[in-house]
This record gives structure tokens, C-alpha cells and sequence, in this order.
């Protein structure tokens, strides 16, 4: 009897990238080979070439793609990566002469975001992403598409293959989008619900393979997939914790960023990333154990400008600490804190940075409500929380979280 095994061996890759200056390949090509990785490719070599510009219809130039023929006979490999977007015509040419499956970088990223979806809303948008990206791409890849009638008053070409696809993807599209915008209505609506009664929301972002959903799980026991590979979490996940003030706060987990991030991602993924446009703080996670920490908090910095993230509060959350050699080059304040999420180390000082950052909703103090104030002592347990009561000879005296707008009545009553 046979065992069925559905694991997928992994697929000898070979990546390729041309060097136009326009970024550093070196550490572009080595981020390609984690991609890869973690869509279950055996990276079994890679070329770099320089050129002023791309080749239009083969990407690189001929004379290196022949020496990466050979590369691939002798390697035995069946797939190459390029480490750019490819158009539908340069894929058909470079499989031609590579004879071995081609595809690029943004159709990596899309085959991983497309395994790790869980959720109907990222499901719907990795696959919004995915036929925005094969619309255009749909030209270019020959007449073999042309669908010829076969009888009599169905001869010649009539409709193409290509025009029927075009139709069909561009009908889906609008489905997927009518789709989303009816979850964007209710991501709103519990937005504004949570706004309305009060939540503090804080958006846990950054780089992919920092570190966000352990320190999710560390702080709240949330147990979201936590593994060290790219893009381990896609879907949304938010929990609340309770500050030393007493205050709770929405913890908000959002997927990971990557540099050149495709655009259609962007796009695709603009309303799971603006929960940190309306969040009251950000958690800006950093991984100091990364020799790329400055590059990746660049792409960080510059994707939250894009959605309107200035004026919210941050803290620079940076993480792997443990396994990070240059800890004493990092200086503390109140918007900067060093810990380790695998560890758990460092967490009293983040709570404490969280609770003076945010803005202030509610104060934490000790009051005697005189006997004949009762209907204050009943709004303070409406609108806030009491940790303690207990009745003394001139009235109740409470430790209570005061919401902001009882504080300036609740001076006259501060033990």
C-alpha cells in the first residue's frame, strides 16, 4: 500500500536579476532567495548582469542567457526567477530560449500571499492582485490563444481566446472588487464603532519577518502562525491587552512589508494597512538583528507617508534583541525601547512607552465621592473603571480609570 503525500518536493530555481543601479541587487537577490524559499524553491544558483537598461524583449541580454541555459542543464533546474517584472511577450521569449519554466518576482509574491491567505478578505485580495497583474500580461503570448471555428458558418477566427480571457478577468475584477468594498463598509463601520465607545487601537507594522505576530502572541496569547519566513501572517488579527493605567488597548497585527513592494499589492492591501492610519499609536517594529535594519525601516517609513500616517504616535519597537550584536549603538526614550518578543524581555518598559504616547482618554486616580454625589459616582462606572470601593465615614472612596471628559469635576473629589 502506497502512501499518498501531498507535500510538494521543492523545485530546483535558479534567480536572475540585471543591475541597472537602480537599487542594490546584491541585497535585492538575496531577499529574492528567502521569497523563494518560502514558496518551497531550492535555490540552486543565481546570475547577476549589468546593464544600462533592460532588454525589451528579453529582459537580459542574449550572450548571458545562453551561459544561463547552460547553468540550467548542468544544475538540472526547471524554474527561474527574475528578480524584476517581466512582461507577457519577454516570459514567452526567455522561456523559448531557456526551455525551463519562467516567472518573476511579482508572480513569487502573489504564489505566496495565495498560500498563506486565510481569511475571505485576503483571499479576495491576493486574488484582486493576482488578475490585475494577468490582465496586461494576457498580450504577447502568441496565436496559439486564437480560438478558429470549426464548421460551416463558424469558419475564420471570430473571437479570440485572448479577447474572451480579457473579458472574463476584467468581469472577475469587478466582482472581487464589489466584493471588498462591501468588507472595507464593515472594517469602517467597527472602526467607527470602536472609536465611538472608546477603544484605543494600536497598529503593530513593519518590515516582513521581524517579529510582529510573536509579539502579538507574547502580550496577548493570541496564537497567530509565527514562523521565520516571509509573509508567515497575512490576515488581519487584533486583540486587547490592559496597560498598568488600566486602559485597554486593540493590539492590531498587519501584514508584513517588503521592499519594491508590486504595486497592485499595495493597492490590493491599502485597507488591511490602513488599520494604521486610524490607529491611536503605531508599534514600529524593527528587527536589530538584520545587517538590512536602516533599508527596511526606510520602506517602512515611506509606505506609512503613503497612507497618512503622520501625526500618529510612534514607538520604534526594536526586537531580537537577544540575538542582535550592536544593542549599545541603539539609545532608549520614550519612543524608542529595545526587547526580545521570543524572549519576552523589555515589556514592562514598551507598555509603559505605549500608555505615554497614547493620547490621554482616561487618568487613573484615587477619589472620596461624598454620599450626596452618587450620580457622579454612577457616571464614573458608566463611562469608566473602578478597581476599588470601599465606604468610609464621609463617603465612597474609589480607585477608579476616570474618562477624560469627568476629570475636571473629578479634581474636587482626589484624595
Amino acid at each position: 500500500m502506497y502512501e499518498n503525500k501531498t507535500e510538494e518536493l521543492p523545485v530546483k530555481t535558479v534567480l536572475a536579476c540585471v543591475d541597472t543601479g537602480e537599487f542594490d541587487a546584491e541585497a535585492s537577490i538575496d531577499e529574492l532567495a528567502e521569497l523563494a524559499a518560502t514558496a518551497n524553491a531550492d535555490v540552486v544558483g543565481s546570475v547577476i548582469q549589468k546593464r544600462p537598461t533592460f532588454d525589451p524583449a528579453t529582459c537580459m541580454g542574449a550572450g548571458r542567457l545562453g551561459e544561463l541555459k547552460e547553468q540550467l542543464d548542468a544544475l538540472n533546474a526547471e524554474l527561474v526567477i527574475f528578480d524584476h517584472e517581466l512582461t507577457g511577450v519577454q516570459v514567452r521569449n526567455i522561456e523559448d530560449i531557456l526551455d525551463v519554466r519562467v516567472i518573476d518576482r511579482t508572480t513569487l509574491i502573489l504564489d505566496i500571499f495565495a498560500q498563506r491567505a486565510r481569511t475571505k478578505e485576503g483571499k479576495l485580495q491576493v486574488e484582486l492582485a493576482q488578475q490585475k497583474y494577468r490582465l496586461p500580461r494576457l498580450t504577447g503570448m502568441g496565436t496559439a490563444l486564437s480560438r478558429l471555428g470549426g464548421g460551416i458558418g463558424t469558419r475564420g477566427p471570430g473571437e479570440t481566446k485572448l479577447e474572451t480571457d480579457k473579458r472574463h478577468i476584467r468581469k472577475r475584477i469587478s466582482y472581487l472588487e464589489a466584493e471588498l468594498e462591501e468588507l472595507k463598509k464593515h472594517r469602517n463601520f467597527s472602526r467607527s464603532r470602536r472609536k465611538k465607545d472608546g477603544v484605543l487601537c494600536a497598529a503593530i507594522v513593519g518590515y516582513t519577518n521581524v517579529g510582529k505576530s510573536t509579539l502579538l502572541n507574547a502580550l496577548t496569547d493570541a496564537g497567530v502562525l509565527a514562523e521565520n519566513k516571509l509573509f508567515a501572517t497575512l490576515d488581519i488579527t487584533s486583540r486587547s491587552i490592559e496597560l498598568p493605567d488600566g486602559r485597554s488597548v486593540m493590539l492590531i497585527d498587519t501584514v508584513g512589508l517588503i521592499r519594491r513592494l508590486p504595486h497592485n499589492l499595495v493597492e490590493a492591501f491599502k485597507s488591511t494597512l490602513e488599520e494604521a492610519a486610524a490607529a491611536d499609536i503605531i508599534l514600529n517594529v524593527q528587527d536589530l538583528s538584520s545587517p538590512e535594519i536602516k533599508e527596511q525601516a526606510e520602506v517602512t517609513a515611506s509606505l506609512l507617508n503613503e497612507l497618512g500616517c503622520e501625526g500618529i504616535p510612534q514607538i520604534y519597537v526594536m526586537n531580537k534583541a537577544d540575538a542582535a550584536p550592536f544593542t549599545d549603538t541603539v539609545f532608549e526614550d520614550d519612543n524608542t525601547v529595545m526587547i526580545s518578543a521570543k524572549e519576552r524581555t523589555g515589556f514592562d518598559r514598551l507598555l509603559e512607552c505605549i500608555m505615554k504616547n497614547l493620547p490621554e482618554t482616561a487618568k487613573r486616580m484615587k477619589l472620596l465621592i461624598p454620599y450626596d454625589k452618587g450620580g457622579f459616582l454612577g457616571r464614573i462606572r458608566q463611562d469608566g473603571k473602578i478597581f476599588s470601593e470601599e465606604y468610609a465615614e464621609n463617603g465612597t472612596l474609589i480607585d477608579a480609570l476616570v474618562d477624560v471628559k469627568l476629570l475636571k469635576e473629578a479634581e474636587e473629589y482626589k484624595v
